[in-house]
């Protein structure tokens, strides 16, 4: 699968599996670990999750995924890169790293790859930040990034932290329908190599419905929701996480990645879904 280079160090897929709302339902776990395990058989290397989800069942899940791939020799520790989040009201000096390592507990992990700011809350970014590069000096973490982070944000960031800025990455909501990140957003990392993770980058399902989206994808042979996939991960700089958890629609995920879209095609897409001409506030969910 294509990579995209982290400017830290290291690469990110393209495409990898998210895990919201994973963990929230006990009855539920024995299927959500069979899911996550069958998308790292089949090839996924990247799985996003956080403490959030489920507060913290969805890095349970995630954690005894990986650790019965492992036994099985199903993938190397080394090929994933395992991405996790601290809430806003933990990310001060001193409860970023006691998040962390609950966060490590629950996946079984002594490293996360990269760790994220879920989104800015009440502690300074100073605090954070500082926490952050321990957490790296320290080895409990590979990276650092942010979440849900516009531009004000990031160059409040960069203010902050100083640049050449080390934040890894940072995962917003962006797709087909709600491309508000490309008016300064996206140019912003671009310029800073700075990968953007698109979050619900099918709408949560909806663009898999859209009339003319679909139309277009039947005259290419795929389904609606891999051609807003493909077209997420065709902008440069960009990697998607959707969540799937049926084989079926892990698979048609996975495919996506190899979809080559023409210089047509994306014209036709803009026509569709135009790209934005004004900045917006960046869309949450």
């Amino acid at each position: 699968m294509r990579t995209l280079e982290i400017p830290t160090g290291g690469r990110l897929p393209v495409l990898g599996l998210g895990t919201w709302r994973l963990g929230e339902d006990p009855a539920q776990r024995r299927a959500e670990v069979a899911a996550v395990r069958s998308a790292i058989a089949m090839g996924y290397r990247l799985i996003d999750t956080a403490e959030m989800y489920g507060e913290g069942g969805a890095e349970e899940v995630v954690g005894q995924a990986i650790a019965e791939a492992l036994r099985a020799g199903d993938v190397t520790r080394e090929q994933l890169l395992v991405v996790s989040k601290v809430y806003p009201h933990n990310a001060s000096r001193k409860g970023t790293p006691a998040a962390c390592a609950r966060s490590l507990a629950r996946l079984g992990l002594d490293r996360i790859d990269l760790y994220l700011l879920h989104w800015r809350g009440e502690h300074p970014l100073s605090e954070t930040c500082e926490a952050m590069r321990q957490l790296v000096a320290d080895g409990r973490i590979a990276h650092w990034g942010v979440s849900n982070f516009d531009t004000d944000d990031m160059e409040d960031l960069a203010a902050v932290c100083g640049e050449p800025l080390d934040c890894a990455a940072n995962q917003v909501y962006y797709s087909m329908s709600e491309r508000g990140p490309e008016f300064s957003l996206l140019p912003w990392q671009r310029q800073r190599g700075m990968p953007m993770m698109a979050y619900s980058p099918i709408d949560q399902g909806a663009l898999a419905g859209d009339a003319a989206l679909g139309k277009m994808a039947r005259r290419l042979d795929v389904t609606a929701a891999q051609l807003a996939l493909a077209w997420v991960i065709a902008q440069p700089g960009v990697t998607a996480i959707p969540k799937a958890g049926r084989e079926a629609h892990l698979r048609e995920n996975l495919a996506a990645a190899d979809l080559q879209l023409s210089a047509d095609d994306l014209a036709e897409i803009d026509r569709m879904h135009p790209p934005p001409r004004r900045k917006k506030p960046l869309a949450m969910i």
